[in-house]
This record gives C-alpha cells, sequence and structure tokens, in this order.
C-alpha cells in the first residue's frame, strides 16, 4: 500500500514536470514574451514621471513611485517598470534602487524638444525597437491594415516566437494609432510610414511659425507641384479615375465615397491590375483643376458614381462621353438616374440598410468588374448618350 502511494506520487510529480516542458517548449511561459505587456503609451508613464519630478534625471525608484502614488511592491507597478524596460524607455528593473532614462527615452518625455524628434523617438521605441512589431511594420508599411486573423497568420507563417497572438497584434495596433501611423484613406485602416507622418508634423510646425504671406507662396508652388505629372503611357493604363462625390470631411457624401471605394471599386479592380486614384488624392476636393482634366483624358478606365446626383460628377462624366473612353456608371438605389444618362448601362447597388449591403458586397464587387472588362475591352458596347444619339459627334 505504501510502495503504490509512492508511485502515484511519483507518477504524479513526473506529470508536473512533463507539463512544465512542455509550457517552456511551447514558449508559454509569460516571461518570454518578446514585447512589452502594455501599449507604449501606458508604458511611457513612467518615463514621463522621471522627467516630471526629477527632471530627467537617475532618480530612487522609491522615491519617484511614491511621487507617482504607485505601491511599490504591487504586481501592476511591477509590470510597469518591466514594460518601460522592455520598450527602452528607462533603465533599472522593479528591484533596482534607481531608475533612470535611456538616450531615446529622455527624448520622447522631453516636451521642449520639437514634437518631430519625439516622434521619432516614440517610434524607434515602440515599433522599430520590438522585434514583431518591426516585422508587421515592415510588412504592412503602405498597405491597408488587414483582419486581425490575416495579422496572426503572417505572425504564425514568419516562425515570429509569438506565444499569444492576440495580445501581440494588438498592442502594435495600439502603438501605431497612438503613433498617428493608422490612417484611414479610402474607408480603409492603412498603415503610412514614419515618414510621411514625421513630414506631416513638420508641415504643422512650419505652419505654426511662419507668416501669412509665406504659407501663400508655399500653398502655390504646391499646386505648381501637384499639377505636374510624369506618368509614361504604360503608367496611365494601371489607373482607374474614381469619379464620385467626396464632399467635406465627415460629410455623408465623404462617407459614402470612403465605402464603395474602399469596399466595392478597389477590391474589383485590384484583380484586373488597376490601381484607382480619386480627386481628392491629387488636388482639392471638388475642384476640376488641370490634373482632375489630364486624369479624365489619360486613365484607362473611369468609375463614375453618379449618387447624389453630383454636379462635378456629371460634368467629368460628359468629358469622358465626349472623349470617347471607357467608364462604368454606378448609383446607389435611392437615387433616381436622370434620363441624360439612363442610356447607359449603370449598377444600381442597395444601400437602403447595412443587412441589405453587406450580402451582396461580393456580387456587386464581380458586377464592377465584369462591366469594367467589358468597357475596356469595347468602349462602344456600354455605350453612352453621345454615342446613342449623335454618332456622328466623332466625325
Amino acid at each position: 500500500m505504501a510502495t503504490g502511494k509512492k508511485v502515484t506520487k511519483k507518477a504524479s510529480k513526473s506529470r508536473r514536470n512533463v507539463s512544465a516542458k512542455s509550457d517552456a517548449e511551447l514558449g508559454r511561459t509569460r516571461t518570454n514574451r518578446p514585447y512589452p505587456a502594455s501599449s507604449f503609451s501606458d508604458a511611457l508613464a513612467l518615463g514621463s514621471a522621471v522627467m516630471t519630478h526629477a527632471a530627467g534625471e537617475r532618480v530612487r525608484r522609491l522615491t519617484l513611485l511614491e511621487k507617482m502614488g504607485k505601491s511599490a511592491s504591487s504586481s501592476t507597478t511591477k509590470m510597469m517598470i518591466t514594460n518601460s524596460g522592455k520598450y527602452g524607455i528607462t533603465q533599472g528593473s522593479y528591484a533596482a534602487d534607481f531608475i533612470e532614462l535611456t538616450e531615446k527615452g529622455a527624448i520622447a518625455v522631453n516636451l521642449s524638444l520639437p514634437e518631430r524628434d519625439r516622434r521619432n523617438a516614440e517610434f524607434e521605441l515602440a515599433i522599430d525597437g520590438v522585434a514583431p512589431f518591426k516585422q508587421l511594420y515592415e510588412h504592412y508599411k503602405g498597405k491597408r491594415l488587414p483582419e486581425r486573423e490575416i495579422i496572426k497568420d503572417f505572425l504564425r507563417d514568419s516562425g515570429a516566437a509569438v506565444f499569444d497572438l492576440d495580445e501581440c497584434v494588438d498592442t502594435f495596433i495600439v502603438n501605431a494609432k497612438d503613433l498617428g501611423l493608422l490612417r484611414t484613406i479610402g474607408g480603409a485602416e492603412t498603415l503610412v510610414s514614419i515618414e510621411q507622418v514625421l513630414e506631416d508634423v513638420l508641415g504643422t510646425e512650419e505652419h505654426k511659425t511662419i507668416h501669412r504671406p509665406q504659407i501663400l507662396q508655399h500653398s502655390s508652388s504646391a499646386v505648381r507641384k501637384n499639377e505636374e505629372t510624369s506618368f509614361t503611357a504604360a503608367d496611365w493604363q494601371t489607373i482607374c479615375f474614381y469619379i464620385t462625390p467626396i464632399g467635406s470631411e465627415d460629410s455623408v457624401e465623404r462617407k459614402h465615397s470612403d465605402l464603395f471605394m474602399s469596399s466595392l471599386v478597389q477590391p474589383a479592380l485590384a484583380e484586373l491590375g488597376l490601381r484607382v486614384v480619386r480627386a481628392d488624392q491629387i488636388g482639392e476636393p471638388g475642384m476640376i483643376t488641370t490634373q482632375v482634366l489630364e486624369y479624365l483624358k489619360k486613365s484607362r478606365l473611369a468609375i463614375a458614381d453618379l449618387s447624389y446626383l453630383n454636379p462635378n460628377v456629371f460634368y467629368e462624366v460628359a468629358l469622358r462621353h465626349a472623349l470617347r473612353l471607357p467608364v462604368v456608371q454606378i448609383i446607389r438605389k435611392a437615387d433616381r438616374l436622370p434620363f441624360d444618362v439612363n442610356q447607359s448601362r449603370t449598377l444600381v447597388f442597395d444601400t437602403s440598410d447595412i443587412y441589405s449591403l453587406v450580402p451582396k458586397l461580393q456580387t456587386y464587387r464581380a458586377e464592377i468588374a465584369n462591366q469594367a472588362r467589358k468597357a475596356i475591352d469595347d468602349p462602344e458596347s456600354v455605350g453612352n448618350p453621345v454615342s446613342i444619339f449623335y454618332p456622328d459627334f466623332y466625325k
């Protein structure tokens, strides 16, 4: 009987050892996490406290925590100090006598420095200095950010030693958002480069410091530069110009345009190898500029969204018709198509509610792609009022 108990106890101990070994082999121990266990902004609080209470100088850990109103023995405080160290903001563990800022950490929390310098230091600490975050940034930079499951698959397939993919991806996204790297472009979250963020910050700082006459001079030169395109004939063959009501920021027209562009037009034309360009990406929204006219004349295809019956849209569509160039017309079901353009086939999409729209997105994309192919291969097959009512117009 005693022998049986001994064997059972030994077997139990053996199972615990095997379990512990498996956990270690699978990288499940949280101490093996190759990224900090909090967002960068949360971890930055410790560095900011060093700057606020110790003027950026080395400070005793217990004194700093007392000033911050933090318990030195709490797990939350220990985690904050650990994460700050993992990001490279501070040096000194939760058991160290002193806490001090690193060189980059001192830049990130120094509000007297230019914002551009601080933002760059934050990027180097929050993204570039964390292996899996840097890997994600390099892969998705300049691209639309896909669903989390796709991002997790990328990390998994890349062989990154990440035991908690959900936590890693979530922390990366939060850091990217806080740094201004995530922007809504064409209705989709896009990861922009740190260079673009720094350029925008620099532009904002210059705007605050220069006089009004200089601003006007800068704006005019920018317009002149924007109106100069250096596309080759081959480049224009890869472009689809999206004619659409854009409206001001946060307007219903802008939201509509963003949704149609990101959910319908871009996915439909990606399979045709066409890049979608919208007017506000090359100039001021709502204005007929030299560049807009150039895109109307030279783009391989145009998608015209007649929703909201916008005058500028109809003007641009008429120019495409007069130039006898391929154009595909789309419209939301809520709008009544005017007689002048209802002779051309127009794809109608029901956007009355999300329950009607979402199930049909794939079908709508297929309709756009199919009509686009026909328009490119034979512009006359889709027709337009000029070719229908006055075919001699082109003679």
